[in-house]
């Protein structure tokens, strides 16, 4: 203070010090007018106070004080949270003068409340008051009121929103005129609009806005869009970058921790819309890729691979690769993943592909054919995969059979896709094969070279020392041999046993296919009668 009398009552809040007089205080304050009465320091004129409680600390007493001292101070949509707050702490109420701060500060928040942008703003500082914010309902108001323009039509009712995001750009577009500025480049309204801006709010604060809407009739589909908008904006590892960009100021921002993205990613999944198709299959399944990167929790990563086998038919192949990342890799390809979403999509679809979906009666001929488009998508879904994967060399012959003979017969009308990933596997085996036994005789070649470059006369010696000692390498040798031969036999048989089975599955398939076409061909001449 700098008025020229001697301070006699010094407000200690954290590190900072102010060095005061009573009368401005107490006669604005109900909570300072008690704590300088009941000071009992010895000196009357002067009196130390703690307030490390006041909600907005120093900065926010700095203001308060100003008030106290008649000073003007500028209120706006980032400090009035924290003053209002502020005012309430040190009870600041109409009888300790009129226009005190707490009537102020309402009267400045019910303005800020009518502009969309100083709301988002308000809401972003609530954070840091966030108890006595909640206990004065300064949240639930500004989330409400976001809640009921974000529902609204704005192109019904022409409603120029410019959010956090537009605000430098529309500031170049205005054009003012008698004190009233308009912009000459309005552009239409899409539903998406608020996106970037609610996304610069707390995830627990965006959440309840979320919720709000929901709850004011918002579309599934555009609260799935904000879900997807702020999982790419605060989660790195989803755009496969190691830094990005603050979409309002452009400015690097930095990195969350994988802790906090894992904990955000978790969050977000819980909270993604249940109806199916509302949430794209390509983003479910990115976030499951991220998931596995960052070592999610086993029920986050179950409940993405739930919700994309129920639209496994709306996936691409390539967003279905899912790494494997355990700590035995045994596959290039998470194979068991894969089976779980294809068992997910199978048990969905079970009700309506019980049978053969000619065998329907008329009424029901539609939804057959549209769980069969659905079903047979999943099997060219599923051809196309097992040809990705079969070159895998770790791939085990369970594993592919188990996914190949998970689709019913009906849902493959042209076989041409499962025979070309059958072959691709075979080759590997062929080649396998090839590698061992090109091995086995390198191993040989070498071997034998070795020993006569080492012994050049020992097809000569006949000595019982120089016989024990070849009698010796030749068991080792013999040793090894016998294991990559035991292999090289294991994978013959295997291969055979394959082969043995894919021919019955020809067989099997062609004549299912007879029978389905021969069933088409009734069902059609039923429908034509």
């Amino acid at each position: 203070c700098t008025s020229g009398l001697p301070s006699d009552v010094t407000i200690e809040i954290g590190e900072m010090s102010f060095h005061l007089h009573k009368f401005p205080l107490l006669s604005r304050s109900g909570l300072l007018e008690r704590l300088i009465g009941e000071s009992t320091n010895s000196d009357a004129h002067a009196c130390v106070l703690q307030l490390s409680g006041l909600p907005g600390g120093a900065k926010s007493f700095e203001l308060v004080a100003k008030f106290c001292y008649g000073i003007k101070i500028e209120l706006s949509s980032l400090n009035v949270v924290c003053l209002r707050c502020a005012a309430e702490y040190l009870e600041m109420t109409e009888e300790y003068g009129e226009g005190n701060l707490i009537a102020q500060t309402e009267a400045f928040l019910a303005e800020v409340l009518g502009n969309w942008t100083d709301t988002v703003r308000a809401l972003q500082t609530c954070e840091e008051v966030l108890q006595c914010a909640e206990e004065l309902h300064i949240v639930s108001r500004c989330i409400n009121t976001l809640a009921t323009t974000a529902c609204a039509n704005s192109k019904l009712f022409n409603w120029p929103v410019s959010g956090l995001a537009e605000t430098g750009r529309a500031a170049a577009g205005a054009v003012c005129w008698n004190g009233i500025c308009t912009l000459t480049d309005m552009k239409p309204t899409n539903d998406d609009w608020w996106y970037e801006d609610v996304s610069f709010l707390p995830f627990a604060l965006f959440k309840r806005f979320i919720q709000a809407v929901e709850a004011g009739g918002m579309k599934p589909e555009n609260i799935a869009g904000a879900f997807v908008f702020y999982a790419k904006r605060y989660i790195p590892q989803m755009n496969r970058q190691s830094s990005f960009k603050n979409l309002n100021s452009g400015s690097t921002i930095s990195v969350p921790s994988e802790a906090d993205q894992r904990a955000l990613l978790e969050d977000i999944v819980e909270s993604l819309p249940n109806q199916r198709g509302v949430v794209q299959t390509r983003f479910l399944l990115r976030l499951l890729h991220t998931a596995v990167v960052l070592q999610a929790s086993s029920p986050c990563k179950e409940n993405l691979e739930r919700r994309v086998g129920v639209q496994l038919d709306q996936a691409a192949l390539e967003d279905l690769l899912v790494p494997n990342m355990g700590s035995y890799v045994e596959s290039l390809y998470d194979i068991e993943c894969f089976q779980r979403i294809l068992d997910h999509f199978m048990s969905v679809d079970q009700a309506s592909a019980a049978t053969s979906p000619c065998i329907v009666e008329e009424s029901q001929l539609m939804e057959g054919v549209s769980s069969l488009t659905s079903i047979t998508m999943v099997a060219n879904l599923v051809d196309a995969y097992l040809a990705d994967v079969a070159s895998d060399v770790n791939l085990k012959f369970p594993k592919f059979q188990s996914i190949a003979a998970a689709i019913p017969d009906y849902a493959r009308p042209v076989s041409d896709g499962i025979y070309r990933a059958i072959d691709i596997y075979l080759k590997v085996l062929f080649f396998e094969q090839l590698r061992l036994r090109t091995s086995i005789s390198s191993w040989f070649f070498v071997s034998d070279n070795l020993d006569s470059s080492l012994n050049p006369d020992s097809a000569l010696d006949l000595s019982n020392h120089n016989g024990r000692r070849q009698r010796g390498v030749s068991h080792g040798r013999g040793s090894n041999l016998d294991d990559v031969k035991e292999r090289v036999s294991e994978l013959e048989k295997e291969c055979e046993s394959m082969r043995e089975r894919f021919q019955k599955l020809v067989k099997t398939r062609r004549s299912w296919n007879i029978f389905c076409r021969r069933k088409s061909h009734q069902c059609n001449k039923k429908i034509q009668a």
